[in-house]
Order: structure tokens, then C-alpha cells, then sequence
């Protein structure tokens, strides 16, 4: 049984004081501040229309390469390729739920950076690929999508780009699905 935690009298009275405080002139001055907030960070996070040559690639490409960004708004050292399907104007790729990507909406970081292209595995024998950083690009808000007609599209997506490939992985996706052990994670463009 939870306890519901009591506000001491002096607290409350304290309050009021607080609240007496902030008169006409703060209010006015906190109003202002309001108005005169960078309308670019009024904007974040608000969907984006991508760039022709993004979308184009979008169609085409066999990959995507997805950094998680951090909560200062870094991108991870996890920059993985994927496979991925691009319908509803988002980007839909299939993971393991332990994956970082699965595992970051969890902590509370939901948003990424897409890179669009074939540039070739990002991990090598010696070093790292990083020639995808200057390729089409955009931020994204990052979900976990639940809806059935969504993973039946993205299935049905990569038996057409990966006609080759995907058989072997298609039971596995759909298994993953059902018992819970994949996740269909949504990238939604986004304004910087």
C-alpha cells in the first residue's frame, strides 16, 4: 500500500509566499523569454520534409545505417547497416529486442540519425567505414511500432529488395514478432 506523502504546513505557507512573489513584472519577463525563444527549438522534433535526393535514395538503396543519438544529442559508436523498408514516410527496420537500437527507446532515447546508401560494412578487420557519414542523411524520432499491418508490410518489403537473403531470415522476423524477441522500430524524419 503506497503512503501519500503529506505537504508540511511552513511548505505550503513558503509556497504562497513564492507565488505572491512572482508578480506582474516576472510574469511579463518570463512571458518575454517565451517569445524570444529561438523559434529553431520551438521547431525540434517537428516532422521534416526530406530532401529529393534523400527520398530518392530511399527507394533504392539496399541499406540504412542508424546511430541512436544520446541524450546530449551525440550519435552512439553503434552506427549499424540494415535492412530496412521506407512506406508512411518513414524508415521500418526489424531488430532483436537486446539490440542497442531496441534497447535505447527503452532508457528513453528516442531519437536517431539515418544515413541512406550501400557504402559497405561500417566494422572492418582494420578500423571502422565511416564513408556513409556523407551520405544522404536525416535526424528521426524513433518509436516502437505494435501494428501487425506494419510488420506484414516491412516482411513484405525486404522479400522484394532481398530476394536472395531474406528467405533465410523470413520465419525467424515473423517468429520474433509473435514471441516478442523482435522489435519493428519506426524512424520518422525530423527537424535538426
Amino acid at each position: 500500500m503506497a503512503t501519500k506523502c503529506a505537504t508540511p504546513p511552513e511548505s505550503r505557507a513558503q509556497g504562497a509566499r513564492i507565488s505572491a512573489s512572482l508578480g506582474r513584472r516576472a510574469f511579463l519577463a518570463g512571458a518575454a523569454g517565451a517569445l524570444l525563444t529561438p523559434w529553431s527549438a520551438l521547431a525540434r522534433g517537428q516532422a521534416a520534409e526530406l530532401a529529393d535526393a534523400t527520398k530518392a535514395a530511399l527507394e533504392q538503396s539496399p541499406f540504412v545505417y542508424v546511430s541512436p543519438l544520446r541524450s546530449d544529442g551525440s550519435e552512439s559508436r553503434c552506427h549499424g547497416e540494415v535492412w530496412y523498408g521506407w512506406f508512411e514516410g518513414a524508415v521500418f527496420l526489424t531488430s532483436a529486442a537486446t539490440t542497442w537500437k531496441a534497447r535505447a527507446i527503452a532508457r528513453g532515447l528516442t531519437r536517431a540519425r539515418v544515413w541512406v546508401g550501400d557504402y559497405g560494412r561500417w566494422k572492418q578487420i582494420l578500423g571502422r567505414n565511416n564513408a556513409f557519414l556523407e551520405g544522404p542523411h536525416f535526424d528521426a524520432a524513433v518509436s516502437v511500432s505494435n501494428n501487425a499491418d506494419h510488420v506484414s508490410r516491412l516482411l513484405a518489403e525486404l522479400a522484394r529488395k532481398y530476394p536472395k537473403e531474406f528467405p533465410s531470415w523470413k520465419d525467424r522476423m515473423e517468429a520474433g514478432h509473435r514471441d516478442g524477441s523482435r522489435v519493428l522500430l519506426r524512424y520518422a524524419p525530423v527537424s535538426g
